[in-house]
């Protein structure tokens, strides 16, 4: 199953909707950082509202973070989604297994606890937008939704839904962002809202079979407007040469001693696990680098 994402509006053309299957990108997700079932289902979560976000809101070459910082044993969920519908992020404990709630779901709102949801866009301006709003669910869905209500002021409804096999591995990943354009009504907003509260579940809606194009039209009714299909992926920016980069920016000092005493360096990329090393040489030349940088 290829992930994408599809943009779709209504027939008033009053509200815009974004739907998605995203299984790839969080299973890949899942596998690089050995995520256990609560500390998938958050970054899971996570990383599909990011994309969605992004997908809504993005153009040509910006990106945005999603900063989930939570109190609970899944620790803060950082993910980052570009305007090209990539994604990259981690969660500070990824081995967290919690007991499912009396449903058999798994209690991510346990997993992630209270606290707050932050937005940063970078839109190429000189100083980032951040958006901070508390996290009044813990869910993921309903903490995106009242961060578009309350932080940017778009009327929103959001789900999210990652199934998580008993072997921690990802069945299926997916979810839908619906926005209120300025001449919404309030009896179509009730229309729709209707209309998702009589949805299936998500998980199982998209292991039968379920695409984002039906789901669109599921919310939308049949004579919704599907706009575009765009591919979505896990994507992560980082490279040898960029790390040489934040090594260069370390203390003399510091560089020195990783080439005397540890006799070279290894470094991990936190969003996607990547590691790269660095020799003896391959230090001495970050460092000739630096000092004449100095010089100059």
């Amino acid at each position: 199953m290829s992930d994408y994402l599809v943009k779709a509006i209504d027939k008033t053309k009053n509200l815009r909707l974004l739907t998605i299957i995203a299984t790839d990108t969080v299973a890949e997700a899942q596998k690089r950082h050995d995520l256990w079932k609560n500390s998938a289902a958050a970054l899971g979560r996570t990383l599909v509202g990011s994309i969605l976000l992004a997908g809504a809101e993005l153009t040509d070459q910006e990106e945005l973070t999603v900063r989930l910082l939570g109190d609970g044993p899944v620790g803060p969920v950082v993910v980052t989604a570009k305007s090209d519908l990539t994604v990259k992020g981690y969660v500070k404990n990824p081995h967290v297994a919690l007991p499912a709630r009396q449903d058999g779901h798994i209690d991510v709102k346990a997993g992630v606890g209270k606290g707050w949801l932050e937005v940063t866009k970078d839109l190429g301006l000189k100083t980032p937008y951040t958006g901070q709003v508390p996290i009044v669910s813990g869910e993921i869905a309903e903490d995106f939704a009242y961060y578009l209500t309350k932080s940017e002021q778009i009327p929103s409804a959001v789900g999210l839904s990652v199934f998580i096999n008993p072997n921690n591995s990802v069945r299926v990943a997916g979810g839908f962002m619906l926005q209120a354009l300025p001449g919404a009504s309030d009896e179509l907003l009730d229309q729709t809202i209707e209309r998702i509260n009589h949805l299936p579940g998500l998980s199982s809606a998209f292991m039968d079979g379920m695409t984002p194009e039906v789901l669109a039209q599921k919310i939308l009714g049949d004579d919704c407007k599907l706009l575009s299909n765009d591919p979505v992926a896990f994507k992560c920016d980082c490279s040898k040469e960029k790390y040489a980069g934040i090594l260069e920016t370390l203390e003399t000092s510091q560089l020195t001693a990783m080439i005397k005493e540890d006799h070279g360096a290894e470094l991990r990329c936190s969003f996607c696990g990547n590691q790269y090393q660095y020799s003896e040489a391959e230090l001495a030349a970050i460092l000739k680098k630096k000092e004449a940088k100095k010089e100059y």
